[in-house]
């Protein structure tokens, strides 16, 4: 099992900045891809960034390609999600979310991930 906790939302203008944190717990978190999704009011969740185990290797969704930044410390066992240049439809419960074990390579499939924190608010006034 592993057991995700985020932090660090909040509100913020557009236009600011945000960094989210996800501390990870539990069985071979060093070992496993690691993931932002959010989930807009009224819309359903859709991933933002994932990393591969080594923090290596990312990917983005084109919404948010070049403004956000998916990072990792594997001695902390900790993920974070730089917002820059934040926009009203970044509004969202955000997740961090964890892949089963995988290989240290690769970069998961957005659709691959099977474990999720309780969520942290982000909310983008204009």
């Amino acid at each position: 099992q592993v057991q995700l906790v985020e932090s660090g939302g909040g509100s913020v203008q557009a236009g600011g900045s945000l960094r989210l944190s996800c501390a990870a717990s539990g069985s071979g978190t060093g070992n496993r891809c690691m993931g932002w999704f959010r989930q807009p009011p009224g819309k359903e969740r859709e991933g933002v960034a994932t990393i591969n185990i080594r923090g290596t290797s990312t990917f983005y969704a084109d919404s948010v390609k070049g403004r956000f930044t998916i990072s990792r410390d594997n001695v902390k066992d900790t993920v974070y999600l730089q917002m820059n240049g934040l926009k009203t439809e970044d509004t969202a419960m955000y997740y961090c979310a964890a892949s089963p074990y995988t290989s240290w390579s690769r970069v998961c499939d957005f659709r691959e991930y099977i474990y999720w924190g309780q969520g942290a608010q982000v909310t983008v006034s204009a």
